[in-house]
């Protein structure tokens, strides 16, 4: 009795003694890990922080050096222009057909004999009404020879002008409606890379083809000289919808608007000033790179672009981004034509938040 009495308070002895230890260790190891827990959350910081010092400075650098790019405003002139490939093909191109019936009595020309409009061509037995030329041009195919008999209507040949010749292109639909007949145009060809041809508006299609959502036009332009050009090759042109002579104008990203207003940014020149100035301007036309100023401006005057140069010597559009960046003055605002554009900003013209195709 009395060892088995022993025996369980040395067991239970043992088990206190171990719960304190177990107890002990486990105290220890969380002020342990607790500890280390700290240290690992300080490193954290300091790194972190570290690391956006640097590259707030990094980032920040290119703007300190960065400079306002500018140009003067200049007299010209501005073509509205619009562009499109085509190919080379006879204005007049047509079948030869007879009006009469009867007996062939003689054909009177061959393949590659020019005739002019109204020419003889075939002759018949009876007297009957001639077949004649429906217009100038070169015989190209002839399928008739002396005693055949011709029926009413039956095409008999082919005739082509190889003098009149046209370019055929597609204009796109947002282009169309400023294309008009009697416009003039420059014609190249991929044939005689040197030369230029000209040419005028002849006809434009009152039907466009739909591709992928997009439609396009047909449009001829009539050849001035043809010169060596032949039918079938390859033809780029230019149609000028508009052109004003000795008009004032900026680039196209100088200009920009507020609401209905549209306004530069005049640079001071005298006395190495930098001090600038909001210049409301009225505009006219423009070639998609120049806008004409109708008033507001003088020839020579030095006004801002909306774009800057940084450290590297790269161009950037001003206005892209959040707010803030913008140039010297008051107000914000957008640049047109969908360049860099701005709302209410920084202290700068142009300068608040906004966006733009660069």
């Amino acid at each position: 009795m009395r060892a088995g009495r022993a025996n369980r308070q040395f067991r239970h002895s043992f088990a206190l003694k171990k719960g304190l230890i177990l107890n002990f260790l486990i105290f220890i190891g969380g002020k342990t890990m607790k500890k280390w827990i700290w240290i690992g959350v300080i490193l954290v910081v300091i790194v972190g922080g570290s690391l956006w010092f640097y590259q707030s400075k990094k980032t920040a650098a290119p703007l300190e050096e960065q400079q306002v790019m500018t140009t003067t405003v200049q007299k010209g002139d501005i073509k509205v222009q619009v562009s499109g490939s085509g190919s080379v093909s006879s204005i007049n191109s047509s079948d030869i057909s007879s009006e009469s019936e009867g007996i062939v009595d003689e054909v009177l020309v061959g393949v590659n004999d020019v005739v002019e409009e109204g020419d003889e061509l075939v002759t018949f037995t009876d007297g009957s009404d001639p077949i004649t030329a429906p217009h100038a041009g070169t015989i190209t195919s002839l399928d008739i020879e002396d005693g055949s008999r011709v029926q009413l209507s039956q095409v008999v040949g082919h005739i082509t002008d190889y003098e009149t010749l046209q370019t055929t292109i597609s204009v796109d639909e947002l282009d169309i409606s400023s294309i008009k007949e009697g416009q003039t145009a420059e014609i190249t060809a991929d044939a005689f890379p040197d030369e230029t041809f000209e040419g005028t508006v002849t006809a434009v299609s009152k039907e466009g083809t739909s591709t992928n959502g997009v439609s396009s036009f047909i449009v001829n332009v009539q050849l001035k000289d043809p010169k060596d050009l032949l039918i079938g090759m390859s033809t780029e042109v230019t149609i000028t919808t508009e052109s004003k002579e000795g008009v004032l104008y900026v680039p196209i990203e100088s200009v920009r608007v507020n609401g209905d207003e549209k306004y530069v940014i005049v640079q001071e020149t005298s006395d190495n000033s930098e001090a600038t100035t909001q210049q409301v301007v009225e505009t006219g036309i423009n070639d998609d790179q120049n806008i004409e100023i109708v008033s507001g401006l003088s020839e020579g005057q030095l006004v801002q672009l909306a774009v800057t140069i940084n450290s590297n010597n790269q161009a950037q559009g001003y206005m892209r981004g959040n707010g803030g960046q913008g140039f010297p003055g008051a107000g914000g605002g957008q640049v047109i034509q969908g360049l860099p554009s701005g709302g209410t900003g920084g202290q700068g013209f142009s300068g608040g938040a906004g966006r733009g195709n660069q």
